[in-house]
């Protein structure tokens, strides 16, 4: 029997083993917690989600819906998990956070191919009996750091991401907050907190002013990741800025008044009970005591109880079209695969697709083939393509319909557009898994 060794129980690792091990691979899964655990995680439990609950639309005429769609075809096991702890959140898919964690942990603990072993990986050698994948996530620390700098000669970057604050259901005022979805599109799973225009001014003022804590463990200039900018950081680049972003009140009618608000903060479901809400788009590194002065600006949360703070840390990833190959196989030490936001897939759903895709790699190599490339007009081939080809200026990627090469006949309706892109995309990924060997 073929046996593979999985560094880290995230999304892409449990994605990679499960699959793996049902197609008779005996998977020797490995997880630092609880002996270890980064500054972001808190739980014991697998597939544990750190920044947002919301694993984003589902619509296949968008990107992330496209993604989730292809990752059905190529068998995941993370979306049925998904599926099965769902909370209301209009058009996307977002989760109550432990209980997904906890099917997760189940679906791989419960598995007879997987065997798990509780320990801090700290080496890390090309070895052709025992295939490794190393899906240990953007807060991958030594010493097994130390060995991945050596293998890669140093070609890896850093940046930083940010998390939003949670706060409790019962601390809200009712009276000042709406419950409506943008453009009334499915049901109201959003709370919703309009501001007029002074309040909306104040805030700003007081925001970009506001004390941010200070960045431990990093020496030279900060890269901030743009798609988890921290709200602090998006205010300052200009008084409506936040306003064109997470704080756009466009689609929204406040029934106070009658009108759209000025600006408009979003509060999501975290939980499957209600009792907590996320501050959509609110990733902070500010003080906590600054966040509770400042976040209880917003209407509606005058008295915001936080069950969670906002926090901020250090990300690491691979300079990956210097070190993997399509495979995503480091080109200069075969036997050693990367997967999940090490390598520059940013976003939870990526990083799980990115373990399958490992997953599929690994698996030919043990039954000495070599997968076709995948197409780039799939938005996994899309990503693959983007973390691989030369880039000099290399940053993070989520699934966006941009990576997509454009329609043989041009379509001016956005909607239309997308829509064509995503069957196109099915249709690709169907054809390749086909001449790859078959769905799932």
């Amino acid at each position: 029997m073929s046996k593979v060794r999985v560094l880290g129980a995230g999304l892409a690792g449990c994605e990679a083993a499960l699959w793996l091990a049902a197609r008779g691979v005996e998977v020797e899964l490995w997880e630092q917690k609880p002996l270890h655990f980064s500054p972001a995680h808190k739980s014991e439990g697998f597939a544990e989600l750190v920044c947002s609950n919301s694993l984003k639309a589902e619509r296949l005429d968008s990107a992330s819906g496209l993604l989730k769609a292809e990752m059905r075809l190529l068998g995941s096991h993370i979306l049925p998990a998904a599926e099965q702890a769902r909370v209301a959140a209009g058009g996307a898919l977002a989760v109550d956070r432990d209980q997904f964690s906890a099917l997760v942990t189940q679906a791989v603990t419960e598995c007879p191919g997987i065997t798990l072993r509780r320990e801090v990986a700290d080496t890390l050698e090309p070895d052709p009996a025992l295939p490794t994948l190393v899906a240990t996530g953007p807060l991958t620390k030594d010493p097994l750091a130390g060995q991945i700098t050596r293998l890669t000669g140093g070609e890896s970057l850093s940046f930083y991401d940010a998390a939003a604050p949670i706060v409790t259901a019962e601390s809200l005022d009712r009276n000042r907050i709406f419950a409506a979805s943008r453009y009334d599109r499915g049901d109201a799973d959003y709370l919703n907190c309009p501001f007029n225009k002074e309040e909306y001014e104040a805030f700003h003022a007081a925001l970009v002013s506001a004390e941010r804590a200070p960045l431990h463990g990093f020496d030279g200039p900060v890269t901030v990741y743009e798609g988890c900018m921290p709200i602090e950081v998006m205010a300052s680049r200009g008084a409506d800025t936040m306003r064109f972003g997470p704080l756009r009140p466009v689609g929204l009618r406040d029934p106070a008044t009658g009108h759209r608000p000025w600006a408009n903060v979003q509060l999501r479901r975290e939980n499957a009970e209600g009792t907590l809400f996320n501050i959509v788009g609110f990733q902070t590194n500010l003080k906590f005591g600054e966040q509770k002065r400042v976040f209880r600006m917003i209407p509606g949360l005058e008295n915001a109880e936080f069950a969670r703070y906002g926090v901020m840390h250090r990300n690491t990833f691979l300079n990956s079209p210097q070190v993997l190959g399509a495979d995503l196989q480091l080109k200069q030490h075969p036997g050693i695969w990367f997967a999940g936001q090490i390598t520059g897939f940013e976003g939870y759903m990526e990083s799980a697709a990115c373990g399958l895709l490992a997953a599929r790699h690994i698996w030919a190599a043990l039954n000495g083939q070599t997968l076709p490339a995948l197409p780039a007009d799939t938005m996994c081939g899309a990503l693959t393509g983007y973390i691989t080809a030369p880039n000099a200026n290399f940053q993070p990627m989520g699934a966006n319909m941009g990576l997509l090469p454009p329609l043989a006949e041009p379509v001016r309706d956005k909607r239309l557009r997308y829509a064509a892109l995503a069957d196109r995309a099915v249709a690709s990924m169907k054809a390749w898994l086909n001449e790859a060997g078959g769905e799932g």
